[in-house]
């Protein structure tokens, strides 16, 4: 499998990023095991996670999803081949978001004893923090490069304004800046990357891993109607992607994937991989099947005839 450069960081991965929220939700330890094992048996090689999956659980604390990616890599013996993403921030008890040094600094202990590793490699803040200064937390990641714990910070969910002024922050106090980004973003959900997001992340070379590739679900092409929203416990969710335009990029996406002999959700994924700027996408998959899927979308080539059909029905 093809890699690409994340950023100016020294890492390489594959189009396709393993989603692990699902990781001890959906998916017991011996279904993830063997989700893993086939999605890098494929050659990709990284796979994304947080502190905070899957809290939202009834009876789960979090660190479900990092202790199966743990105890898995330390069966396998391949921790030197995976590039281990995860995140902090989320609450995780303290009641609210957190990003100060004091609990950046307890909370990747945690991480790695989770996890079983030394090092994390990239080390994600999961949400903003407006109650704390960029220069604090970036300050925090600088001791934790230092003392080998991760070895490159990145953010998530920041608009172009946020991200603009944490790396303005990082210059000015001459700390390490956010290499990675990690926004929504999918054929229907366009809004919040492109334009001045993007600009910035492609001027500054920044790495993007996406998340919602498949706008929820909704981009697979199983919900089409209202009574389609049965068919997964998350199907209230896709409710808003009901309408004209939806229905359009459906349609779009049908098209294309007829070309390829591929599914709907392969062509939207790799739209989402042909995009410029963007490095990765992350997906998650809870079956055999599905992880075949996402690997046949990570070998898939569009033309330029099928990224213009899909772009022109997914305008807004």
């Amino acid at each position: 499998m093809q890699k690409r450069p994340l950023g100016r960081t020294d890492l390489e991965i594959a189009p396709l990023v393993f989603g692990g929220n699902v990781f001890g939700w959906t998916a017991d330890e011996k279904t993830s095991f063997d989700l893993l094992d086939r999605f890098f048996d494929a050659g990709m090689n990284a796979i994304d996670t947080a502190d905070s999956y899957s809290r939202w659980v009834p009876g789960h604390d979090g660190g479900e999803s990092e202790t199966i990616i743990g105890r898995w890599m330390k069966q396998r013996s391949n921790r030197d081949r995976i590039v281990v993403i995860t995140k902090v921030g989320s609450d995780m008890g303290q009641g609210r978001i957190d990003l100060s040094p004091l609990y950046i600094e307890r909370a990747v202990d945690a991480s790695l004893k989770r996890l079983q590793v030394e090092t994390i490699d990239l080390y994600l803040s999961h949400w903003a923090d407006p109650t704390v200064p960029y220069a604090e937390t970036l300050g925090a990641y600088q001791r934790l490069v230092e003392k080998g714990k991760i070895r490159f910070a990145g953010a998530c969910n920041l608009d172009a304004g946020q991200l603009k002024a944490a790396l303005d922050a990082a210059s000015h106090h001459k700390l390490p800046r956010y290499e990675v980004l990690q926004p929504a973003y999918n054929l229907y959900d366009r809004g919040d990357f492109d334009g001045p997001l993007s600009d910035l992340c492609i001027a500054n070379e920044i790495g993007v891993i996406s998340y919602y590739g498949l706008a929820k679900g909704f981009l697979s092409g199983k919900y089409r109607a209202e009574s389609d929203l049965g068919k997964s416990t998350r199907g209230g969710s896709i409710r808003s992607y009901l309408n004209k335009r939806g229905m359009r990029v459906l349609a779009a996406l049908d098209v294309v994937a007829s070309r390829h002999a591929a599914t709907p959700a392969e062509v939207a994924l790799a739209w989402v991989m042909a995009r410029p700027g963007v490095t990765a996408p992350i997906a998650s998959a809870t079956s055999l099947a599905q992880v075949d899927s996402l690997i046949k979308a990570a070998s898939l080539k569009l033309t330029v005839a099928d990224k213009e059909h899909l772009e022109t029905a997914s305008a807004p």
